[in-house]
């Protein structure tokens, strides 16, 4: 059943940390975006630039996730499987980004401890829906 108003879910811990990686998330990609755009010496296009748009998205999805799991008492478990599912995605982007000649490679250990963190929430939160 879902309620009609999920403002009180706004303060969750989990929610508020999953808005942090989001605006890191698009921080990061910004500065790295800049360093991968650039074309090759045969003038192909660096593949890994799409990356960077993988974290934006993954992150774009966690705060949804979490509020659909709230509202939703008959898939909580469901939306809460697809937050586990997109952090670890999330930190498997991570580590394929950390491997860039970029100097924004350097802000990817950042994200990572920021989502250690959430997983941390994560596990309590998900023991409580």
């Amino acid at each position: 059943m879902l309620h009609s108003n999920p403002s009180h879910l706004y303060n969750l811990p989990i929610y508020k940390k999953a808005k942090e990686i989001r605006l890191l998330s698009h921080r990061i990609s910004s500065y790295l975006n800049y360093d991968l755009s650039a074309l090759k010496d045969d003038g192909s296009e660096n593949q890994d630039i799409y990356l960077t748009g993988d974290i934006v998205q993954q992150s774009e999805s966690l705060a949804p996730e979490i509020l659909k799991a709230e509202l939703n008492s008959e898939k909580k478990h469901v939306h809460a499987k697809t937050v586990e599912w997109i952090t670890m995605r999330m930190n498997n982007t991570c580590k394929r980004l950390e491997k860039f000649s970029s100097d924004g490679r350097d802000f990817i250990p950042i994200l990572r401890s920021e989502l250690k963190k959430f997983r941390k929430l994560q596990r309590s939160w998900m023991l409580n829906l």
